[in-house]
């Protein structure tokens, strides 16, 4: 049977986000939603942002109501915690801060109304997330809706969600999607159709006063959702009957897709390998916060694909409906997961439940969808049996709800790969910071080698790496620990060197696409944010490491020259490095033909310089040009304080004397650590560091045995530096006269 077309609309939507009255600490002043009271000093640094409770207050004239209708109140995100009130009385306590929940307010309506919402963003021991690298905006930042249904209604009060759920099953070209759905009050019937296939009567039994309809319709010569290249969706509609008439009707969009994860060959959609280029998003940005606008999603989802992301982690916690929207219509293969992350709470477990139930029902029928996870890093203090119990329960609802995604985890790189955590979901990544926090950008190598060699039969991706960097500091020398633009390009270009020689990896997440916001944090001399973004809190400057990643991942033809923001040059030879995807640069100087070069993705030419220059590269119809000028001493913005300004030409190694048979600074952690006085000279030093690595996410932190041997072969200026613990010279040469009185003992590793 041909469908008969979509059908009119028979509930009443519409926003209510204008005219609010807000109330902090007393102080009150009118707003328009969305809205977050943390935009400002939850992006300034570790003095503590506000977090508490706030009032938002808005006047409501009873609509017009006929035959018994409803009218709820629709929330699409309050952080953290939320008690809805209508006059004063209580209707409704919602916990969790980045779901859609409703209350149905039709019972408390007078003629004129006072809509009020307390929102919570204090710190408690029972909704997550309560500690993790990222800040807790307090707010109603998402929309607000006022929603009238007829008495007879797709369900609205469980869990957020439409009340249809749409699952395709493929068969070679055809495919069978059925429906099911959740309804209350008097359904004569329910009618499905997919616009431009057919229609289907669903089969209905009701059950302690709910309604619930099964049924299918069968597609011939299937349209496959088919990635960045063809994300084709159907639109489907259901149509609720009371009588002959129409009272209720809604409609969500489906995509037909097929996908798996292998072991030994990575990630499959459609029958065909897919390898998964992904990024990791966090909802904020400068000055806005999480408040933001579809126009800001859209630009960041039209800035990820540009550097020609496929697959995005939306991390920490469920995102805007507008956002997964997108994720479909573009083609992004995404990774969803609740905020159960860094530190286990005995207390939480049941807001964990009640998280990922809001998470799949509201979020089931986008096809970019392809996993749910259960947590994040949430070893960090070690692994309890009731962490282990938790976990346990996440995954057997996540298989209960959703019998066609996969369970999945993002581990902590301290998390040894024999616990059992690891192999509980059904895939897993792991979070690895070799290069930067800890270890070297080959430790990278080492460990998946060693995973993938152990464990050949286990689905393993890169769910976070990554490398700080300010745009301003920059480096002819770059080094691990020094947050410079050049460093972060040099670590990026080998993980993805790294990514191409391990094709079993079913997929890897750049930590982060943008900068965010951090409030833990004080680093660099630009406090409150995580740099590790390819891309600048505002979204106005691309960092040099995008480029590279455009260079692997993109078919648009270009060329980009890195250091733009190196522009003073001590060096009398620079490097000119040029990222692009075309196979040969041609490099000019001056205007003048310096050079030509042929290869991939990076290009290195050796320039001599004196005075001011200007650089062009070309490659085919593409070119990018820059200025660069030769100076006799380093720009001190380019450090990340004066303390840092040196000649990193002539300045001798300062501070690393050496005694024979004797401890220094250069001396591996093991050396040190091997003697009564040189660990007690750690135990001060490597507490400091905990409080200052990932904006004090280090402390307490539990770490496994494998971990304690890395950082033991590392020697301590270095660890030091890239721990972030900045000791001014005079203190690093008291710290190594010291050294230099407890003679060395021997260290088998």
């Amino acid at each position: 049977m041909k469908s008969k077309g979509v059908v009119k609309l028979a509930r009443d939507v519409k926003t209510i986000n204008e005219q609010w009255e807000f109330e902090k600490q007393g102080k009150k002043m009118e707003l328009s939603l969305p809205h977050t009271w943390n935009a400002e000093d939850g992006q300034t640094g570790p003095d503590m942002y506000f977090r508490g409770v706030c009032t938002y207050r808005k006047q409501l004239r009873k609509p017009e109501l006929v035959s018994g209708q409803q009218v709820y109140i629709e929330f699409r995100g309050v952080n953290a915690s939320a008690v809805v009130r209508i006059n004063g009385e209580e209707l409704a306590r919602h916990d969790g801060g980045y779901s859609t929940f409703r209350v149905n307010i039709t019972d408390a309506l007078k003629e004129d109304n006072t809509l009020e919402v307390l929102v919570d963003n204090e710190p408690n021991e029972k909704v997550y997330p309560q500690r993790a690298d990222f800040t807790f905006y307090g707010g109603i930042y998402r929309d607000v809706y006022r929603i009238i249904v007829d008495s007879s209604h797709f369900d609205m009060d469980y869990y957020g969600g439409s009340g249809l759920r749409i699952t395709p099953e493929i068969n070679g070209e055809d495919a069978v999607v059925y429906f099911e759905t959740y309804s209350v009050g008097d359904a004569a019937k329910i009618v499905v159709s997919i616009e431009g296939v057919g229609e289907t009567e669903l089969m209905l039994e009701t059950v302690n006063g709910k309604t619930y309809g099964k049924g299918s319709i069968a597609i011939s010569g299937v349209h496959k959702w088919d990635g960045v290249e063809d994300p084709y969706l159907y639109r489907a509609t259901a149509a609720l009957y009371r009588g002959g008439e129409i009272v209720d009707v809604v409609t969500e969009r489906f995509g037909c897709r097929e996908f798996r994860f292998d072991a030994k060959e990575g990630f499959f959609l459609n029958g065909r390998h897919y390898p998964l280029h992904g990024v990791s998003r966090h909802q904020d940005r400068l000055g806005v916060g999480n408040a933001l606008t579809r126009e800001m999603h859209e630009e960041d989802m039209e800035l990820i694909l540009s550097m020609g992301a496929n697959s995005i982690r939306l991390a920490h916690y469920q995102h805007d409906q507008y956002f997964y929207d997108l994720c479909d219509e573009k083609g992004i293969v995404a990774w969803a997961e609740i905020p159960y992350i860094t530190v286990h709470m005995d207390t939480g477990r049941e807001n964990t439940l009640q998280q990922m139930k809001e998470l799949i029902t509201q979020n089931y029928n986008h096809a970019s969808i392809v996993c749910w996870a259960l947590s994040n890093e949430i070893s960090l203090q070690g692994v309890t049996e009731n962490l282990m119990e938790n976990h346990r329960l996440l995954n057997d609802l996540v298989h209960k709800m959703d019998k066609t995604r996969a369970s999945a985890m993002a581990n902590l790189f301290l998390l040894e790969t024999d616990s059992p955590l690891v192999t509980l979901p059904d895939i897993r990544g792991y979070n690895l910071y070799y290069g930067w926090y800890v270890g070297e950008m080959e430790d990278n190598d080492t460990f998946f080698d060693d995973f993938h060699g152990k464990y050949p039969d286990i689905a393993i991706g890169l769910t976070e790496y990554g490398a700080d960097a300010v745009i301003t500091l920059q480096s002819p020398k770059p080094e691990k620990g020094d947050y410079t633009e050049s460093y972060q390009a040099i670590y990026h270009e080998h993980m993805l060197e790294m990514f191409a020689a391990r094709p079993y990896l079913w997929g890897t997440y750049v930590w982060n696409m943008f900068e965010f916001a951090a409030a833990g944090r004080d680093e660099a001399g630009d406090p409150g944010k995580n740099h590790k973004g390819l891309i600048t809190f505002d979204r106005k400057q691309k960092k040099d490491a995008f480029y590279i990643y455009k260079a692997w991942w993109s078919a648009e033809k270009f060329v980009h020259l890195c250091g733009k923001r190196y522009h003073d040059r001590v060096e009398d030879v620079t490097e000119i490095k040029v990222y692009s995807n075309l196979e040969k640069i041609v490099l000019y100087v001056d205007d003048r033909f310096f050079a030509e070069q042929e290869g991939q993705h990076v290009f290195r030419f050796q320039v001599p310089i004196g005075g001011v220059h200007r650089i062009r590269a070309v490659g085919g119809n593409c070119e990018d040009s820059m200025e660069i000028a030769k100076v006799d001493t380093p720009n001190p913005a380019y450090f990340m304080s004066l303390d840092k300004v040196r000649n990193w030409f002539d300045a001798p190694e300062e501070n690393g004397e050496e005694r024979e048979g004797y401890l220094s600074i250069n001396s591996t952690m093991a050396e040190i650590q091997s003697t009564e006085q040189g660990a007690a000279l750690l135990a001060g030093i490597m507490g400091q560091m905990a409080g200052k690595t990932a904006g004090g996410m280090g402390e307490g932190v539990a770490i496994p045995e494998a971990m304690q041997k890395l950082v033991a072969r590392q020697p301590l200026k270095k660890l030091l530096h890239q721990g972030g613990v900045e000791l001014d010279p005079e203190k690093l040469q008291e710290l190594n006269k010291a050294l230099n009185q407890i003679p060395k003992t021997k260290v088998c590793f």
